[in-house]
């Protein structure tokens, strides 16, 4: 229960500053080096979003945690590899979902918006390894 808490916590938070920092990018709001004034008024444009990044990224934290459960009971998978199966497929996911949206469709877009789904992915799934995870129960014999 805990790992579907860590990514329900840290999966938007993260996916909603990214989704935010890409799409600021993509508008070119950002064609000359940020002044401070302008990283301040990313932070509250993301404080006045932090609900709607919650709100809209909570269920896919949730399957991602899920992904994450699933490959935990697999017993070949080592920790490694299922953080990095978790991000790849957070990565396609993300990008099928925000990558072909707009007028601008191509690899960097792609690239950009995989990462809104790699990088909470990646960082929730390698809080529960080392924060949460358990050891496997072993088999009666």
């Amino acid at each position: 229960m805990k790992r579907y808490l860590i990514f329900a916590l840290v999966g938007p938070l993260l996916g909603g500053f990214a989704l935010l920092l890409v799409t600021t990018y993509q508008s070119g709001y950002w064609s000359h080096p940020p002044s401070a004034a302008e990283i301040g008024k990313l932070f509250v444009v993301f404080g006045m979003t932090l609900q709607y990044a919650y709100l809209f990224g909570f269920l896919p934290a949730l399957m991602m945690g899920a992904i994450e459960d699933i490959l935990f009971h697999v017993r070949s998978i080592g920790s490694a590899l299922r953080i990095a199966l978790v991000g790849a497929i957070a990565f396609v996911l993300a990008a099928l979902a925000y990558g072909s949206r707009g007028a601008d469709s191509g690899a960097v877009q792609f690239i950009l918006y995989g990462l809104v789904g790699f990088v909470p992915a990646i960082v929730s799934a390698w809080l529960v390894h080392r924060y949460v995870e358990e050891p496997l129960p072993t088999p009666a014999t």
